[in-house]
C-alpha cells in the first residue's frame, strides 16, 4: 500500500475533553483525519469535533461507547475503520484518574481501573494492530500512561500500578508488532492543566515544576504527533516522559503530590 499519497488517519480514545481533546486537535492540525471516542460526553464531543472540522479542515467522526465493556474495543475499531477507511495511528488515552489508599479501596474501584486503564488499551492495541497488519500499514500505537508509573506516591498503588503495567505491556507489544513495521510507544504526562477556569491555580503550582510552568494538553498532542512521525521512525517500545522535570531525581517530595491529582485530564 502506497502510504505516501494518502491522508493519514488517527483514532483517539477519550478525545472529547482534556488530554484526549488536545491530542485530537493537534493531530488534525498535523494533517490527520480523526475519529475519537467518548462515554456519555456528547456535548463536549461535538464541540471538539466541530473545532477539528472548522478549524483544521479535517474529517472527524465521533463514537460513544463504554470501553469498560470488553466488546467495545472491537466495535470501536470496526466503526473507525468503516468511517476513516483505515487507521495509521491509534492513541490509547481514555482512562480514569482514581486515587485512594489500597488498604481501604473498594474492589470495584480497582476493577474499574483494571478494565478501563489496562484491559481496554490492550484490546485496542490487539484489534487496531490486527487491522494494520492485515492492511500492511506500518502504523503507530501510542499509549498515554503517567509519570506515576515510575514514581510512587501515597494513595496511588492501584492507579500507578496499573499505569506501570501498561508501560511494561507496551514493551512486549512493540516486540510483537515490530516484524509488521508497527511501532508501539508511550507518552507519560506529569501534571497537565486541563480546566481553563483553574488557570491561576495551575500557574501557581507550575512554579514548583523545574521548567516553571504547567503542562497543557497541546504539549501531549505534540509529543504524540512527533512519536508517530517519520522523525521518530527508529523508536519503539519506549516511554517518553512529559513532565517539565517534575519527577527528576532530587526534586523535593513537597512538590504538590495531592494537588497533582486535580491536573490529569483523562476520561472516556
Amino acid at each position: 500500500m502506497d502510504q505516501a499519497i494518502r491522508k493519514r488517519k488517527a483514532l483517539v480514545t477519550g478525545g472529547s475533553r482534556g488530554i484526549g481533546r488536545g491530542i485530537a486537535l493537534t493531530l488534525a492540525s498535523e494533517g490527520y483525519d480523526v475519529a475519537f471516542s467518548h462515554w456519555n460526553d456528547q456535548e463536549e464531543a461535538e464541540k471538539t469535533a466541530e473545532e477539528i472540522r472548522e478549524g483544521c479542515g479535517a474529517l472527524c467522526y465521533v463514537f460513544n461507547g463504554n470501553l469498560e465493556d470488553a466488546a467495545e474495543p472491537e466495535r470501536l475499531t470496526r466503526q473507525s475503520v468503516d468511517a476513516l477507511g483505515h487507521i495509521d495511528l491509534l492513541v490509547n488515552n481514555a482512562g480514569i484518574t482514581l486515587f485512594g489508599d489500597f488498604r481501604t479501596m473498594e474492589p470495584e474501584s480497582i476493577d474499574k481501573l483494571l478494565r478501563l486503564n489496562l484491559r481496554a488499551p490492550l484490546l485496542m492495541m490487539r484489534h487496531v494492530g490486527r487491522h494494520m497488519t492485515e492492511k500492511q500499514i506500518r502504523g503507530n500505537i501510542v499509549n498515554i500512561t503517567s509519570t506515576r508509573a515510575e514514581r510512587a506516591y501515597p494513595g496511588d498503588s492501584a492507579y500507578g500500578g496499573v499505569k506501570a503495567g501498561l508501560s511494561r505491556a507496551v514493551q512486549s507489544a512493540a516486540l510483537d508488532y515490530a516484524p509488521s513495521g508497527i511501532r508501539v510507544n508511550c507518552v507519560a504526562p506529569g501534571a497537565i492543566a486541563t480546566i481553563a477556569e483553574r488557570e491561576p491555580y495551575y500557574r501557581a503550582l507550575g512554579r514548583k515544576i523545574p521548567l516553571g510552568r504547567p503542562g497543557y494538553p497541546a504539549d501531549v498532542g505534540r509529543a504524540v504527533a512527533w512519536l508517530a512521525s517519520d522523525q521518530a521512525s527508529y523508536i519503539t517500545g519506549t516511554t517518553l516522559r512529559l513532565d517539565g522535570g517534575l519527577i527528576l531525581p532530587g526534586m523535593p517530595e513537597s512538590v504538590g503530590l495531592n494537588e497533582e491529582s486535580d491536573w490529569r485530564g483523562e476520561g472516556q
